[in-house]
């Protein structure tokens, strides 16, 4: 039974095999050093993956329980689902430091080196080989997967410069290791597994299976210790036939990743990744209806039927379409000399590059991709307005534009000129929360959007300026 102990976190004085010996302790392998690890965690109630949003009641608990079994992962998921921040959060499960023997090529357990190197620089040495300590982020790699690679990149290859040293090609100290074995005792990790050819996947299969790695024709069988984990699209891993049978059979685990499931998640996502200007002298405010609306417009996006769900609608079109909102209205400021920068509706139309930069669409036949794009701001603007908003509460404001009453607002108006459109039309007043002139303009830009959106106003736009009229 695993101990549930804390993890060893302050760096070990040990400098020497025989002062390691002596401290009494052992590497362990480090499936189990993971799962020690996690128990402890657990046992105390401390955040496994922090800054993972979504995933504590659907992803999390696959992967604990994975880890738990010791299995090999393999994440699948459209792009920007976090897998490869997952991946690279596991380290935070290692030891934080780990011992190696010094004047080998590959990690090596002091106490027990599988290399010849390593073996015979402990024949040599004895208790008196030196020794370092690597912190958990030296013990995790990873590697995309791309036509070019080989399995000397993966596993090892004859080294021809030791060759032309003098040593013969029988000589297992000619051999070059690959990523595989200079990883031993840590995380390995290969980014999009579908896209190796057939030939590198056969190459991996003795490494989940055996545990260990065979190089050209020599007889030197290295048993690696390493957790080895992928990525890769659904599309690609179960649909195409791009993975071999045998390599898919061997992962333990095949874990789901998803979007956001709910617009509150999506918009922490956003508040935490989002890199927004800051400049003195300026205040940025987001409305919490303006992020709803970004937040929206992604989720709008992966319902589209005339955007190709297959490749996926990413969380980082989410965080590109905020920065690009925010900067658009922080361009306003500057132009217009203001000190307050709160992004409005007339700011979303400047949201397309960001946008179609990040989805595929179906149609394409020329012009259609600005129609999609709109289509998808405005049914979002609407569903934020309508679990806003009663309309039978702003009937007062929709009715005063049946006397004749026009209202011009764009995207480069003064926010102090909104006062005036306020004090024209009966009702807003009592309607607005807001009490800055910037937050009040984007209010009163969002009210009569959701009117004209629920067809009790017209409205005609022409060169950033938009017209509200019964």
């Amino acid at each position: 039974m695993t101990d549930v102990t804390s993890q060893r976190s302050a760096k070990p004085e040990a400098r020497t095999v025989g002062e390691l010996r002596d401290s009494n302790y052992r590497l362990i392998p480090v499936k189990e050093e993971l799962r020690k690890n996690l128990i402890f965690k657990l046992t105390q109630a401390e955040p496994l993956f922090p800054g993972i949003i979504g995933y504590e009641g659907t992803v999390v608990p696959q992967i604990v329980n994975a880890l738990l079994g010791c299995q090999d992962i393999i994440f699948l998921g459209e792009r920007g689902q976090a897998k490869s921040r997952i991946v690279r959060s596991l380290t935070t499960l290692l030891d934080e430091w780990s011992p190696r023997l010094v004047g080998t090529e590959i990690p090596e357990d002091p106490l027990n080196p599988i290399s010849r190197a390593g073996k015979d620089l402990i024949a040599e040495q004895g208790d008196d080989a030196p020794i370092n300590w690597a912190h958990r982020d030296d013990r995790f790699g990873e590697k995309l997967a791309t036509p070019d690679i080989t399995i000397a990149d993966i596993i090892g290859e004859i080294d021809p410069i030791k060759v032309a040293e003098g040593r013969y090609l029988s000589d297992e100290l000619t051999l070059h290791y690959g990523l595989v074995p200079r990883l031993n005792h840590g995380i390995f990790a290969i980014n999009e597994l579908p896209d190796l050819s057939e030939r590198i996947q056969v190459g991996l299969l003795n490494l989940l299976e055996e545990r260990d790695v065979q190089i050209r024709g020599h007889q030197v069988r290295l048993p690696i210790d390493a957790f080895i984990v992928a990525t890769a699209n659904p599309e690609d891993y179960t649909n195409r036939g791009r993975i071999i049978t045998p390599l898919k059979d061997r992962y333990g685990a095949q874990i789901r990743t998803h979007y956001p499931e709910t617009i509150e998640q999506e918009i922490a996502i956003i508040e935490q990744e989002a890199n927004v200007l800051a400049l003195s002298g300026f205040q940025v405010t987001v409305p919490d209806f303006m992020k709803d609306i970004v937040a929206e417009v992604t989720h709008h996006a992966r319902r589209s039927p005339d955007l190709n769900q297959r490749s996926g609608v990413s969380v980082r079109a989410s965080i590109s379409n905020f920065e690009t909102l925010v900067a658009n209205a922080f361009r306003r400021a500057l132009v217009l000399g203001e000190t307050e920068v709160v992004p409005r509706i007339s700011d979303l139309e400047f949201m397309a590059p960001s946008l179609q930069g990040k989805v595929e669409f179906e149609a394409m036949e020329e012009g259609q991709e600005d129609k999609i794009t709109d289509r998808i701001l405005q049914a979002a603007t609407k569903a934020v307005f309508d679990r806003s908003h009663k309309l039978n509460d702003l009937e007062p404001i929709a009715n005063a534009f049946d006397e004749g009453l026009t209202i011009e607002i764009g995207e480069a108006v003064y926010a102090e000129d909104y006062a005036a459109i306020v004090d024209k039309i009966p009702g807003m007043a009592d309607r607005l929360t807001s009490t800055t002139p910037g937050t009040r303009a984007s209010e009163v830009e969002f009210m009569l959007e959701g009117l004209h959106l629920n067809k009790l106003l017209n409205k005609h736009s022409v060169s950033g300026r938009a017209t509200y009229s019964s």
